[in-house]
């Protein structure tokens, strides 16, 4: 966790610092030699990606008034649902037209624009204390935060058990043909572009019952797709739900653990990163298992009770103030 290594550095330098890592890793694979360097070159760039992701997406307290903390952690996380709707599609049609070393390239200086971008805009941020193992801990003794923590573990194993088999799902239960996947997936990003906007508007009025009613119509959505998404209409209905609803998990669950510790927020921040990147790959991990037992609605099943599971966690803190 870079918060953890960093100590009292310059939040606005360290940004910097793994933007230029990002921009060397990226012409790194684009010049690789051979298929270890660009696997090497790759695992660097996702030391700076979620590096960058620990460290910016709790910085908007620190960057705006309080009032509009929700939304500008919002368009923080438009950057990042933009950036899945539109970075695959465009990398691999600029790969298909001219190359995956341009591509990578390009991603290069794309990078570096970054980079200037920060240090013409961003202000001095440095850290009030440093992050130590030790007060990362406690903050697990806070009950809000634990409740955050439980509900992105739960929350985020649970989309990505039944998200890594969408395809098969779409085709399978649903009907629809290989070749329209590809234009409904585009289709899911754009609907959680648009729900992370409208979660964070809703968050600014009511937290815990913005986050209570995600978790609910998620794990809805899910459970009723072996159910209610056996034809094309309902398969890319409840497809595009499950889209706008997922969109909002990050915006909402980011503003939760600003919410639950105000005076911790880089450090609530960097233990949600954490577990939602250990989710991502869990949930992958567990929904192949599954799927290489039981059928394809067994994994829906899973994932449905786990995200419900999360809108009780949430559920629990009801009273606090501060989460309301």
């Amino acid at each position: 966790m870079p918060p953890v290594l960093v100590g009292r550095m310059d939040r606005r330098l360290l940004l910097v610092g793994l933007m230029g890592l990002m921009t060397l890793a990226n012409l790194a694979s684009a010049l690789a030699p051979d298929h270890p360097s660009l696997v090497a070159a790759r695992v660097l760039v996702g030391v700076a990606i979620g590096g960058f992701w620990a460290i910016a997406g709790g910085l908007a307290v620190r960057l705006v008034p309080a009032p509009y903390v929700p939304r500008a952690t919002a368009i923080v996380f438009g950057g990042v649902g933009a950036a899945n709707v539109f970075g695959v599609p465009l990398g691999t049609t600029i790969g298909e037209l001219v190359g995956w070393r341009v591509a990578f390239g390009m991603l290069s200086a794309l990078a570096l624009v970054v980079l200037v971008a920060l240090l013409a805009v961003l202000p001095p941020l440095t850290a009030s204390r440093p992050v130590g193992l030790r007060r990362l801990g406690g903050r697990l003794r806070d009950r809000g935060v634990r409740a955050g923590i439980l509900a992105t573990f739960l929350i985020v194993t649970g989309h990505f058990s039944a998200y890594t088999f969408v395809s098969p799902v779409l085709q399978g239960l649903s009907g629809i043909d290989e070749h329209l996947i590809g234009p409904l997936l585009f289709g899911f990003g754009v609907a959680g572009m648009a729900g992370n906007f409208i979660a964070g508007a809703a968050v600014a009025r009511r937290l815990h019952r913005t986050v209570t009613a995600i978790a609910v119509l998620l794990g809805a959505a899910v459970l009723l797709y072996p159910v209610a998404g056996l034809t094309a209409v309902g398969g890319v209905t409840l497809l595009v739900v499950w889209g706008l609803v997922y969109g909002g998990v990050s915006v909402s669950l980011q503003t939760w653990m600003i919410k639950a510790a105000p005076q911790a927020v880089e450090e609530a921040s960097a233990l949600w990163v954490a577990v939602f990147n250990f989710s991502i790959g869990l949930g992958a991990l567990a929904g192949g298992t599954i799927v290489d037992a039981l059928p394809l609605q067994g994994i829906l099943w899973l994932a449905g009770v786990l995200i419900l599971l999360a809108g009780v966690a949430v559920w629990t803190v009801r009273g606090n103030a501060s989460l309301r």
